[in-house]
């Protein structure tokens, strides 16, 4: 063969392989995707957020007087019942806490010198009472005088019964004189001591720590100490919040829903209880509380919440390690069904105004619309548009169209 025919043959070959790479390189490859199945199966739809454990039955108790309420957690229990927060209490016997009568307040120079004035004028009311008393004793010995003198004569028939009776009057009325005298005295005795008393420096008073002289405070209920409010030593008012007493066992579950939650939620009710360091707990929902209430969100966002009451359905052994306002995140059924389709939400997508998915017809990424019931976070109930057994595209990206060569990605 000539050399030149020999060049052209390689030519033409050559040419034919750099065009057959270049077709290769720019034909369209599959898309690497991920596949899931429609399959039948359970789906529920729940209602989360986060809850609080409460015991039931709190019992709060409170100051029944003023005074100074005594250390409750003393370390010796020599000036206090020495209660600590867990400790078992028994009711109306067991004692929360010791009060004492309070100490005098501090007197302005003003009012101590006011109050001196009074004792001095107190002690000179005191001396004329007494002067008083003196004179009406002595009228009381003349009037006894004049009655015996009186009733000499009556016998010898040398006076009239008119100034017996007279004389008789007069002692009467002497002794009640005397009476009433003696009682002034005391009176202004005794406003005598309480002026004295108002002019105590507190510095100097005296309250005995012994429990016999104070008010012992009694547990109202059976259970244990959830919280110690006023711990230290201190001067309190009537009312004043002390201990807090309840069963850890009586325990609830309260959590704030979203409105547009708590109206499909109902008494009785499934709930999933986990989020609180153990294994799921198993709950029912006891009541939904009929009034609503305004609640802003960590983000500074207006909401309006509905208190949902929620009860144990596990036995007390599995959530006994739980204790008073515990936080716990609930899921609270508001619809499920054992034989639903079902469908990754991650595998729909908006299409206008509808819900579609790209399902895998050969190799081809294929669009469908769909029609969707309820839903949760993870599924979606299907129901029209595909069957069972189908494969769908999860995550689709805008690389994805209608028609598009797809393959699944492989597993790494």
């Amino acid at each position: 063969m000539p050399a030149s025919g020999t060049k052209r043959i390689i030519g033409v070959v050559v040419v034919g392989l750099i065009a057959a790479g270049l077709i290769w390189f720019a034909w369209p490859r599959p898309l690497p995707v991920d596949l899931a199945t429609v399959v039948k199966g359970p789906i529920e739809v729940t209602a989360d957020d986060d809850g609080k454990t409460h015991v039931r039955h709190v019992y709060t108790v409170s100051a029944p007087i003023a005074g100074k309420v005594l250390r409750i957690s003393h370390p010796t229990g020599e000036h206090g019942p020495s209660l600590h927060v867990g400790d078992e209490v028994v009711a109306n016997q067991t004692v929360v806490a010791l009060m004492q009568p309070t100490l005098p307040g501090f007197i302005d120079v003003r009012s101590r010198d006011q109050l001196q004035a009074e004792v001095l004028a107190a002690d000179a009311a005191i001396q004329q009472q007494e002067a008083e008393v003196k004179r009406i004793e002595a009228a009381l010995d003349f009037s006894k005088t004049e009655f015996q003198r009186a009733q000499t004569l009556l016998r010898t028939q040398s006076t009239s019964a008119q100034a017996f009776d007279k004389a008789k009057f007069e002692v009467a009325t002497s002794e009640a004189n005397l009476a009433s005298a003696k009682a002034q005295v005391e009176m202004r005795r005794a406003v005598r001591t309480s002026l004295a008393v108002r002019l105590m420096d507190p510095a100097n008073a005296t309250s005995s720590a012994e429990p016999t002289c104070c008010i012992r405070v009694l547990a109202p209920a059976s259970g244990r100490v959830l919280a110690i409010i006023q711990d230290s030593e201190a001067t309190v008012l009537p009312g004043t919040r002390l201990v807090d007493i309840g069963n850890p066992l009586d325990l609830e579950i309260v959590a704030d829903l979203l409105s547009t939650d708590a109206v499909q939620i109902k008494v009785g009710a499934p709930v999933r209880i986990d989020g609180w360091g153990g294994q799921p707990i198993k709950g029912k929902v006891v009541r939904v509380d009929p009034a609503g209430f305004l609640k802003v969100s960590a983000l500074g966002i207006e909401e309006q919440r509905v208190r949902v009451t929620i009860d144990f359905v596990d036995p007390p052994e599995v959530w006994s390690k739980l204790g008073h306002d515990y936080r716990v995140i609930v899921h609270v059924t508001t619809w499920s069904a054992s034989e639903a389709l079902t469908i990754p939400v991650s595998a729909l997508f908006r299409n206008g105004d509808q819900w579609a998915v790209f399902a895998n017809e050969n190799g081809r990424a294929r669009r469908i619309p769909v029609e969707i019931g309820h839903r949760n976070n993870r599924l979606a109930e299907v129901v029209s548009g595909i069957s069972a057994g189908d494969r769908v595209v999860l995550h689709p990206s805008d690389r994805i169209a209608d028609g598009s060569r797809i393959v699944q990605r492989e597993e790494r």
